[in-house]
């Protein structure tokens, strides 16, 4: 069975949490071949991957969101039959879709995307949108929102894709339209695993974006929805990470018995017996932030929450350990801050092994606007290391417990709350018996249902299920 894994903005691009899930899967099954699918924002990227990619992958194709249209010279004007327009103006006008008609114009016709933007048939159809919905704006600054809106799902559906077996979509969204194109074109079979929900994470940056003002922010967030709907129609099976997670796809219109939740898992053997501490840590409470510097993480409210806990317990040291090339200049203004805050103790390592460091660590910390079952925490609690973390994603049920009795294994707080976060570093800093407590509860809780061999074998049954249905020799 050949496998498509198709990501969106992550591996083998990024590291981080999805990236090494990635990662991770593609080497438990050395049996199967693999093909990435990786879309990624523009040619610049290209095949700088982070990553070494395992013998069994085969392929990598790219898609680049914010292209140009190559092949648009020497092209005629063509204009859209009228099945063609119809399924094109239901999309448009948030109707139900005719997905498979809009699939095959982009892929069996020779249609310029530019000249299409710019053709009579898109103008008219977003001309009734408009005077329908928004005749209050003016009408040309809506016209090129839409473009803008539309120019990247054009670019999906017009990519050739390569042929697979099964198509596993790490995301819904541009990468859930490619799934559902090959599901339509080729009848392969789909799989969506969602570690964040990809609406509400978009929903969620929007609404924050200064880029995109007003009204404008509710027709990015429609599309999403409408990609994500069509994901969730043409998927055999939907999984998540953590039951609320479940709930939120059923509310986004998932069929609720394509849904399944199939926790992380972190390698607890690797995590065992680390280095601990050295003569440079001796006096010193040392806090770990183990994450890519980037904005989704909040590391600004992170040193300002740490630079007010250090005014109150000095022993604080703060080590934010992971990439910082992926948004240089967010990284460059974390490291401002915290020079201008007068900080001595809040140490930048770059991309690091963590087994090198987390044995030092007396606590580890996320402060992210958003996450879905971050495997930072669960390696913590490997090591025996109590969390503290934002109430984002599955972070209140690692740390508070969902169906078990093991009992707290650090402290949430809200985000972007710098008095909550910098109170829950001094409250572990000078309590050593709960702290150790808290770190002993998340071990007993990573061993008892998120360990690596519970992650694989919950994919090996899905794999060998799809495998067999279509009539293939599983091979261990």
């Amino acid at each position: 069975m050949k496998v498509c894994i198709v990501v969106e903005g992550c591996y083998p691009y990024v590291t981080g949490g999805v990236s090494s899930w990635v990662h991770r899967l593609i080497q438990s099954f050395p049996k199967l071949e693999f093909i990435i699918l990786a879309i990624i924002s523009h040619r610049s990227l290209s095949g700088k991957f982070t990553y070494q990619l395992p013998e069994n992958v085969t392929e990598v194709h790219e898609l680049y969101l914010e292209d140009v249209d190559w092949n648009r010279k020497g092209r005629k004007k063509r204009r859209l039959r009228k099945s063609e327009y119809e399924a094109f103006r239901s999309l448009v006008c948030n109707r139900r879709v005719d997905w498979e008609t809009i699939f095959r114009l982009f892929q069996e016709t020779s249609i310029s995307l530019d000249r299409f933007l710019m053709g009579e048939d898109f103008l008219k159809i977003v001309r009734e949108y408009y005077d329908l919905h928004y005749s209050q704006l003016v009408f040309s600054d809506f016209l090129w929102t839409v473009r803008s809106v539309y120019l990247p799902l054009l670019f999906a559906l017009k990519m050739k894709l390569p042929h697979a077996d099964l198509y596993h979509c790490v995301a819904t969204g541009y990468a859930g339209v490619l799934g559902s194109m090959a599901k339509v074109l080729y009848g392969s079979r789909l799989l969506i695993s969602e570690h964040g929900i990809y609406t509400r994470e978009r929903e969620e940056e929007l609404l924050r974006a200064d880029w995109v003002q007003g009204v404008y922010k509710n027709i990015w967030i429609d599309q999403f929805k409408k990609m994500s709907k069509l994901a969730y129609d043409k998927a055999d099976l939907v999984t998540s990470l953590y039951e609320y997670a479940r709930e939120l796809q059923i509310d986004l219109g998932c069929p609720v018995e394509k849904t399944m939740v199939t926790p992380n898992g972190v390698s607890i053997e690797r995590l065992q017996n680390l280095p601990g501490k050295t003569p440079e840590d001796e006096g010193r409470i040392n806090v770990g932030a183990i994450l890519r510097v980037t904005p989704i993480k909040d590391v600004k409210t992170l040193i300002q929450a740490f630079h007010f806990a250090r005014e109150r317990e000095p022993k604080l040291k703060l080590w934010i350990m992971g990439p910082m090339d992926e948004e240089e200049g967010y990284a460059r203004e974390c490291m401002e801050q915290v020079e201008a805050l007068g900080l001595t103790d809040v140490v930048f390592t770059g991309k690091i092994d963590i087994r090198d460091y987390l044995g030092r660590m007396d606590m580890t910390i996320l402060t992210s606007l958003s996450e879905g079952q971050p495997l930072t925490i669960l390696e913590g609690y490997a090591a025996h290391k109590p969390a503290i973390a934002t109430d984002v994603g599955n972070c209140h049920g690692l740390i508070y417990g969902e169906q078990d009795t093991f009992g707290e294994a650090g402290i949430v707080t809200h985000i972007m709350n710098v008095e909550e976060i910098a109170q829950a570093m001094v409250e572990l800093a000078w309590n050593e018996p709960k702290r150790l407590q808290m770190g002993e509860n998340g071990y007993q809780r990573v061993v008892s249902g998120y360990q690596m061999e519970h992650m694989r074998e919950k994919y090996r049954n899905i794999y060998k299920d799809f495998s067999d249905s279509m009539g293939f020799q599983w091979e261990e």
